[in-house]
């Protein structure tokens, strides 16, 4: 899923190890939990031959919207993420709500 070397800037904008994602992501998957999160507006774009980033927004009701960054690469096992950012652009009210940025 992430190259060895993968890193990520969090909303926070602290750098995140692969290690610290991947142990995240596995303590998520514990919590049986429902997320009503709302990703539109995908783009992506060939950055180099196998290299593309792929940009999106994520809606967190009640909660946060972000604008997130993806760098991918295709490898011989498949795709993978080599780089990862979000940053925080509003606060979301309510489902529907206008946003603050």
């Amino acid at each position: 899923m992430t190259m060895p070397d993968f890193w990520e800037v969090g909303a926070s904008g602290r750098r995140y190890s692969r290690d610290y994602v991947l142990a995240e992501l596995e303590r998520r998957q514990e919590v049986q939990t429902v997320d009503a999160w709302e990703a539109p507006g995908f783009h992506c774009r060939e950055l180099a031959r196998d290299v593309y980033l792929l940009t999106y927004t994520l809606l967190q009701p009640n909660e946060r919207k972000t604008r997130r960054s993806t760098i991918w690469q295709r490898t011989q096992e498949g795709w993978k993420i080599v780089f990862h950012q979000d940053y925080r652009s509003g606060f979301l009210k309510s489902r529907g709500s206008t946003l603050r940025s």
